[in-house]
């Protein structure tokens, strides 16, 4: 089955049933030590995971760890330009779940993001991206802590499908004229405009499908939050892109007011519910009123469309929803791309769960990391129906590479969802609140130390903050 590689002889699968990982007590997990500092923050990490079970579990539990390549070091023993070799592809489908640090991005070789490659050959539609803060990180905000946020990212459409054309190119100049001579024009509301001859085309497909299952998960995610952050905000650029992005907001409230009708309710619909609420003898027009803006402005045509928005949310949920019992529901809202951008900053209590296409949530997740600390401290998971990949959010860093500085804290923080993804909360726990008490305690690695207050003189060493970390389970 395998060229190079030789699993460990002890140790369960993990399988899956309805997209649900279903995990024994001693799972065979895979791992990519990572490029660069890879060779530091791999074995903290694995050392503060090991710690962690061990602790909770007393020997109960325990995982079967198995070293797999990519990157420069699959290179390295695979052959030149074998970034990703099909032992780790094999290795990935067998065991489900898998955990890597950094990986470069090659030179060469066909590939142009092994990060991005995994996640398309597995399809791990939703990038998950967790954005809270530790007490005492550094940060550039002054109230960091009122952020606790998780950005859903959908992960294999949008822009990074990757399917685009160099200016100049046959193709293109195909493309450009076909679009120019024939599409455009028979478009009513493009009909005047043209797409220069000198221009790269890329394209951005959106699907149905897609949208929908990411934004399915986010409202799963949301079902396990306390009440208080309960809500899910869709993210898009729609008032541009009105049948890509716009679309993607218009098929997430068609799967909540659907298949998660019975625990959510929209924004809009809780207007209205709250507005007959308030007073029950508020007729259908000044509900409408209420809820649209310039109302009495708006053509009878317009009017009618509000009205009946109006009337069939209250004849649909009045019963199940109204006297308030929305409050006690999932609110799924929307907000513009470069409003949430002011808002996670400004307003950041006011948001939860964040789910969004490709290129804006790459965006969206590492904004949202350096209000909390950087990425240092972020954490990521890429999560499909039947496979789930781990990983550091930053990147390689090789001029640190083994100095045993670097600070361990994304990938470690992404073995905490490897954890919370498998069940083991307990363990997860220990970990979160070890690294809480490290970070308090001002133990923390050069990256940390040189932006608190007063800076801390003697920082710890990569293997020495995993040691910190373990130190404070109790």
């Amino acid at each position: 089955m395998y060229e190079k590689l030789t699993p460990p002889t002890t140790g369960s699968t993990i399988t899956f049933s309805e997209g649900k990982p279903i995990v024994p007590n001693d799972p065979i997990i895979p791992f990519i030590r990572g490029d660069g500092t890879g060779v530091d923050i791999w074995p903290a990490t694995e050392k503060v995971i090991d710690a962690a079970v061990e602790k909770a579990y007393g020997g109960t539990r325990k995982i079967n760890w198995f070293k797999i390549y990519a990157g420069d070091e699959a290179c390295e023993v695979y052959g030149t330009y074998q970034y990703l070799p099909e032992d780790t592809l094999t290795a990935i489908k067998e065991y489900g779940v898998a955990i890597k640090g950094p990986l470069t991005t090659p030179i060469g070789g066909g590939i142009r993001s092994l990060n991005v490659a995994l996640r398309q050959i597995f399809d791990l539609y939703a990038c998950v991206r967790p954005c809270r803060y530790y007490a005492g990180t550094p940060s550039p905000h002054k109230s960091p802590e009122k952020l606790d946020v998780i950005v859903y990212r959908e992960n294999t459409e949008d822009i990074y499908l990757g399917i685009e054309w160099k200016q100049g190119t046959e193709i293109v100049d195909k493309l450009i004229h076909y679009l120019n001579t024939d599409l455009i024009p028979a478009t009513p509301e493009h009909k005047n405009k043209q797409i220069p001859l000198d221009s790269g085309i890329g394209i951005k497909p959106i699907s149905k499908t897609g949208s929908q299952r990411l934004v399915r998960r986010a409202i799963e995610q949301a079902l396990k939050l306390p009440k208080n952050k309960q809500m899910v905000t869709l993210v898009h650029k729609g008032n541009i892109m009105k049948y890509t992005e716009g679309a993607f907001r218009d098929w997430g409230y068609e799967l909540a007011t659907s298949e998660f009708r019975d625990v959510c309710v929209t924004e809009q619909e809780s207007w209205i519910l709250d507005n007959k609420d308030r007073n029950p003898d508020l007729s259908i027009e000044d509900n409408a009123r209420m809820i649209e803006p310039g109302y009495d402005a708006l053509t009878a045509e317009k009017k009618e469309k509000v009205t009946q928005i109006v009337q069939k949310v209250l004849d649909e949920i009045g019963e199940t929803h109204g006297n308030g019992q929305w409050k006690d529901k999932i609110m799924v809202n929307d907000r513009i791309a470069d409003s949430i951008f002011q808002q996670i900053q400004t307003r950041p209590d006011e948001y939860s769960i964040l789910a969004t296409m490709n290129l804006n949530g790459d965006y969206l997740s590492d904004a949202a990391a350096a209000i909390v600390g950087g990425l240092g401290m972020g954490p990521g998971a890429n999560i499909g129906d039947s496979c789930a990949v781990f990983e550091a959010t930053h990147g390689t860093a090789p001029k640190h590479a083994g100095l045993d500085r670097i600070n361990p804290g994304s990938v470690i923080l992404s073995g905490v969802m490897m954890l919370e993804y498998m069940g083991w909360q307990e363990a997860a726990d220990l970990i979160k609140k070890g690294i809480s008490t490290a970070i308090v305690n001002r133990e923390v690695t050069y990256d940390l130390a040189r932006l608190m207050e007063p800076p801390v003189e003697k920082p710890l060493k990569c293997s020495e903050f995993a040691q910190a970390i373990i130190n404070h389970f109790d």
